[in-house]
This record gives C-alpha cells, sequence and structure tokens, in this order.
C-alpha cells in the first residue's frame, strides 16, 4: 500500500502527531527514524514544536519510507506487522466486485484475515450506509488515533477511486476526544466530525454501494504504487450530485435558495458545483425546472390549492411566471392540466 496522505499537497496542514505516531513505531521495532524523517525534510526541531504541520508531499514521502523500511503497512498499529504489500491484496481481492457495496463487503470480510486487533462491518439503514471500526483489543494509546484515522480515510480513498467518483461524507464519528488539531479532521472528512462516539465510522448515501466499479489489474497496479493522489486527491468529481441536489431542491427548498445555499448544503463550493453538474450534462437552473416540473404535476393532481398557492409552493413568484412556466414544460396551462386529469 503506497501511504494515504491526508491533506492538500501545498498546505503544511497534516498534524505533526502523525508524524510523531510514525517515529514510535521505529521506537516499537527498535530502529531509526532518521533516514525517513530525512526522506520528509522534517527535521527534529519541527518534530518537537506544539502545534506543528507539515504538508502532504512530506507526510506520503515520511510514511511510504517507513512502511517499507519497517516492512509494515500499519506502522506498529497492530499486534503484528501487515508486511507491505497487504493491502494491495485487499484492493485486488475486491476489484472484480459487480458493485461498491459488494467490494466492501468483500474488504470487511478479508480484513480479519489480516489482523483481529481491528474489525470492519458495513451497516445500511435509512438510506445511509455506515463503514464502522470495531476495536477488538485495546489499541496502544500511541496509536489508537493514527491507526483509525488512517484505516478510515484509506477505506474511503479506495471507495472513491474504485468508482472514479467523489464519495461525500454525511458524517465522520470517532471514539475519543476532539484533539488539538481537530481543525485538520473536516479537511480530511467532512464538516460534520463527531468526537466521542461509541466507534470510528464514515457515513454516506446508500446509493454510492448500487455504483459500478471502474477500474482494472492495470489500474490498480498504477494507483498503488502512489495510492495517495489517485484515490483522494483526483476525486472531484460526484456521480451522484445530480440525484442529492434535486433531493435537496425538493426536501430542504427554503434554504437552497441560491447557488451558493445549495453548495454548501454539499459542502463543496459554488464553482465545483456548477462545474460538475456541466460534466453531468445538465446545470442547476435545468434541475431547478425538473423538480418544479415534478412537485407542480403533483400539487395539481393531488390537492385543489388555487393555481396562485401552487406557484409560490413549488418556488414562483406568481401564478402569470408559473402559468407560462408549465405551458412549456406540458404544452397545457396549469388549470387545463388538472381539468384533464379530473
Amino acid at each position: 500500500m503506497s501511504p494515504p496522505s491526508f491533506l492538500r499537497p501545498a498546505r503544511a496542514v497534516t498534524p505533526m502527531a502523525f508524524v510523531r505516531a510514525i517515529v514510535r513505531a521505529y521506537e516499537r521495532y527498535g530502529m531509526d527514524p532518521a533516514e525517513a524523517l530525512k526522506a520528509a525534510q522534517i527535521t527534529p526541531r519541527e518534530l518537537a514544536r506544539p502545534g506543528a504541520r507539515v504538508t502532504a508531499a512530506q507526510f506520503e514521502a515520511l510514511s511510504g519510507h517507513a512502511m517499507q523500511e519497517l516492512d509494515d503497512e500499519t506502522l506498529g498499529w497492530f499486534t503484528r506487522r501487515l508486511p507491505w504489500g497487504s493491502y494491495g491484496m485487499l484492493c485486488r481481492a475486491s476489484l472484480t466486485s459487480p458493485d461498491l457495496g459488494v467490494a466492501l463487503k468483500r474488504w470487511c470480510r478479508h480484513h480479519r484475515l489480516l489482523t483481529e486487533d481491528i474489525g470492519l462491518s458495513l451497516d445500511v439503514a435509512g438510506g445511509v450506509a455506515t463503514l464502522r471500526i470495531a476495536e477488538n483489543r485495546p489499541l496502544d494509546d500511541a496509536f489508537r488515533e493514527f491507526c483509525l484515522v488512517t484505516t478510515l480515510r484509506f477505506v474511503h480513498g479506495y471507495m472513491c477511486w474504485a468508482i472514479d467518483s467523489r464519495i461525500s461524507l454525511r458524517h465522520a464519528s470517532f471514539p475519543f476526544a476532539a484533539p488539538p488539531h481537530s481543525d485538520a479532521y473536516p479537511l480530511m472528512f467532512t464538516p460534520d466530525v463527531r468526537f466521542g462516539a461509541p466507534q470510528a465510522g464514515i457515513a454516506f448515501d446508500e446509493r454510492y454501494l448500487a455504483l459500478p466499479l471502474q477500474r482494472d489489474e492495470r489500474a490498480l497496479r498504477t494507483m498503488l504504487k502512489r495510492a495517495l493522489p489517485l484515490t483522494i486527491l483526483q476525486y472531484r468529481r460526484d456521480r451522484l450530485l445530480g440525484q442529492r441536489v434535486r433531493e435537496l431542491l425538493r426536501s430542504r427548498a427554503s434554504e437552497a435558495t441560491t447557488a451558493e445555499a445549495l453548495a454548501a448544503l454539499l459542502n463543496v463550493s459554488g464553482r465545483t458545483l456548477h462545474r460538475q453538474l456541466h460534466e453531468e450534462g445538465t446545470s442547476l437552473q435545468m434541475l431547478k425546472n425538473e423538480v418544479r416540473h415534478e412537485m407542480a404535476v403533483d400539487q395539481l393532481r393531488r390537492t385543489t390549492r388555487p393555481i396562485k398557492q401552487v406557484a409560490l409552493a413549488v418556488g414562483f413568484r406568481n401564478e402569470k411566471s408559473f402559468s407560462r412556466a408549465f405551458l412549456q414544460w406540458t404544452g397545457q396551462a396549469p388549470r387545463d392540466f388538472r381539468q384533464q386529469g379530473k
């Protein structure tokens, strides 16, 4: 497994606490971390400085060097080493799955073959899928946070890579108090980060599980050479974005009044929202029209509300503009459509 770096490579925002965890792995195996720190251009002074941060590129260089030098892809977390290539084997075992749901179930099942110290499980309820980590034995405090964060980060990255899509997280949970560097967590996962939870886990829309895998063995070999940029940073497109926009326009119309407000609900920038919808061959205005059309048809068929009230309910300022838009959508005026339905 190439190391899963944490944050954008140009900014020094990866917590030094994770670097210190790798140094402790060297201590556990009775080895000197000097060469690894040198490869990452991290000085002893920086290592000791409270609140210090490193770039993603530095962290990738450090952890990659350490995993190979220690021959342990989990850097001392577990009761036994996981030799170089262990997580590549997990990726390969899941690659022939028909969809992401099957791939993740295989991942959870095969992970038990590597270690029994933690267990992964996938649960689905109420349209939300949750990947959880059970701690089957007490993890060393020196490694616990780093282990749970890295495990979730790598699985999330593999998921994104496998279906060639950004997977937006609903929330991320961790079974410890917020650390001093908790401001880094929203950048690693999602703005909704919950500390003090019973278990570590990430939650996301269940519909991602039905998406087919997009990768083959050749793509896997390329990805494993440098898992960081290929699993996380490249995936800005969300294959469910159009569906999620439609749902928000239906269920939270009073909040999603502008592109900026809608983008904030989706945890993306307004520019990213417009760009990704354009890549899908649609636009925010087209989606608004679709949703308004559906809602208007439903209101006219199921209720006897005056046309003016229907117009306001589906987002129009007045009956005239609504009637004009409805005529374009259906070729009929709202009253004629309702009468024909009767």
